[in-house]
């Protein structure tokens, strides 16, 4: 009884399988003969935005004395970039801080020699061509430390569209590759996940003690060009 069940099943399936149309029966595939494979394309971009971040820092008896000194040179700092084209939304205040100056004397409590005020303020503007011009009068009216200057591209997708092309055709040529290698030929593309952008290596912020006694001339700075690079996934059909 149990042999005969079997077979009737068997038989039950081959009938059902037969009885497809033919385009059914050819798209029932055991197993996709498939090919996985990542490419990555680049593409070149010019930077149109900068940043940087300017500091002034006093040292005094008091901490309203370092105060008073500090808040009359920011002041000063601030009108500068702005007579030098900045505007109000360019500019912001990003660190401000008053630190005790103490004598620590061996097998005594620390002594308070005076106070260190600092007030840092960061500058970022649309046109990278104003960065030395902003630098300069930064300088010019007392700044004494600096740090962080970047160039960045605005829209993140500039260049995105030439790249991923650029990471498609990579990932193609791979696929073909090693298709004809194992004697087998490529066919379509049957998947394609996106990787993402990989970012861009920016400038590491270093910071710079400046003079502040005489006059600056304008910094030199050049933007260049940043490399925009994006990766992708593709699973293609081996025929």
């Amino acid at each position: 009884m149990k042999t005969f069940l079997t077979s009737a099943i068997a038989l039950g399936l081959s009938v059902a399988v037969l009885g497809q149309t033919p385009a059914v029966r050819d798209s029932v595939r055991p197993f996709d003969e498939t090919i996985s494979v990542t490419g990555t394309g680049h593409a070149s971009v010019t930077p149109d935005r900068f940043s940087f971040t300017v500091g002034v820092q006093t040292i005094n008896d008091t901490v309203e004395q370092a105060v008073n000194e500090n808040n009359s040179k920011t002041a000063a700092t601030i009108a500068a970039l702005k007579r030098a084209g900045a505007t109000d939304k360019d500019i912001r205040t990003s660190n401000f801080s008053i630190y005790p100056q103490q004598d620590y004397g061996q097998n005594k409590l620390p002594r308070i020699l005076g106070y260190q005020v600092s007030n840092s303020i960061t500058v970022r503007r649309d046109n990278v061509s104003e960065a030395g011009k902003l630098l300069q009068a930064a300088l010019n009216a007392g700044v004494n430390q600096s740090s962080g200057l970047q160039f960045e591209v605005s829209d993140p997708a500039r260049g995105r569209d030439q790249a991923m092309r650029a990471a498609y055709d990579e990932a193609k040529s791979k696929a073909s590759l090693l298709a004809q290698a194992a004697g087998r030929s490529l066919g379509r593309a049957l998947a394609i996940s996106e990787g993402g952008a990989v970012a861009p290596p920016y400038p590491v912020p270093r910071a710079m003690a400046m003079r502040a006694e005489s006059a600056v001339s304008e910094v030199p700075v050049e933007a260049g060009s940043q490399d925009v690079s994006y990766s992708i996934s593709v699973v293609f059909e081996l025929r």
